[in-house]
C-alpha cells in the first residue's frame, strides 16, 4: 500500500490539463502526480518543471534524457522510476539494442563515448556522497557543451526528487510501466518491490 493514496485524475482541473503531457511520454498519468495533487501547487509546479527539463533542446535527445533518468534511478534504487524511465526511453525512440543492453552501457557497442560520459555523469551525480569529479568533468567537456551539461543535470536532479518521492511514498506502479520494465530490466532482476 502506498503511504498516501493517489487521487482521481479529475481532482484538480489544472493538474489534469497539465498532466496530458504524460500521455505522450508514458501513455498514462503517473500515480506520483495523482498523489502530488493533494497539494495542487506541487503537482502543477512539478509537471511544469518536468516539461522544461525534458524538452528536447538539441543533441541531448529525448531518448538519452530518459536513459540518464534510468541510470540515476538505478543508482538510487527506485524501481518505480526505473520502470518509468525505461518506458519513456522506449517511447522516445531509444535504439532497441540500447534498451536491451542499458545495464551494460559502459561496455556495449550500442553506446558511443558521448553517451557513456553522460550516463557515467548520471551515475556519479546520483550517488551519496556525490561522485562527480575532475575525470567526469573532463569526459563531459570532450563531448558536450555547458548548456547540454545543464540539461543533463536537470534530468538527474528531477529524478533525484522523483526517486525520493516514489520510494518514500511506495507509489503503486502502473501496468504500462511494469510491462516495459519486465521486458528490458527483468532479465537483470528488476521487480516491482514495494510499488505494488
Amino acid at each position: 500500500m502506498p503511504l498516501v493514496t493517489p487521487l482521481d485524475s479529475n481532482h484538480d482541473k489544472d493538474t489534469k490539463e497539465l498532466a496530458q503531457f504524460f500521455n505522450e511520454t508514458l501513455g498514462f498519468c503517473p500515480n506520483s502526480v495523482l498523489t502530488m495533487q493533494r497539494r495542487p501547487a506541487i503537482s502543477r509546479a512539478f509537471i511544469n518543471l518536468n516539461k522544461a527539463v525534458m524538452a528536447n533542446e538539441g543533441r541531448v535527445t529525448s531518448a538519452l534524457k530518459r536513459m540518464i533518468a534510468w541510470v540515476s534511478s538505478n543508482a538510487t534504487g527506485c524501481r518505480y522510476c526505473q520502470a518509468h524511465a525505461i518506458r519513456a526511453a522506449e517511447r522516445y525512440g531509444a535504439e532497441q539494442e540500447q534498451l536491451d543492453n542499458i545495464w551494460e552501457y559502459r561496455t556495449h557497442p550500442a553506446f558511443n563515448e558521448a553517451e557513456r560520459a553522460a550516463l557515467d555523469f548520471s551515475l556519479q551525480a546520483s550517488q551519496v556522497p556525490n561522485g562527480v569529479d575532475e575525470e567526469i568533468k573532463t569526459r563531459l567537456y570532450e563531448h558536450w557543451d555547458e548548456g547540454e551539461i545543464v540539461e543533463m543535470l536537470g534530468v538527474i536532479s528531477l529524478f533525484g526528487y522523483l526517486n525520493r518521492w516514489n520510494d518514500s511514498m511506495g507509489t503503486s506502479i502502473e501496468d504500462g510501466a511494469v510491462e516495459s520494465a519486465d521486458q528490458y530490466l527483468g532479465k537483470n532482476g528488476w521487480e516491482k518491490g514495494k510499488h505494488v
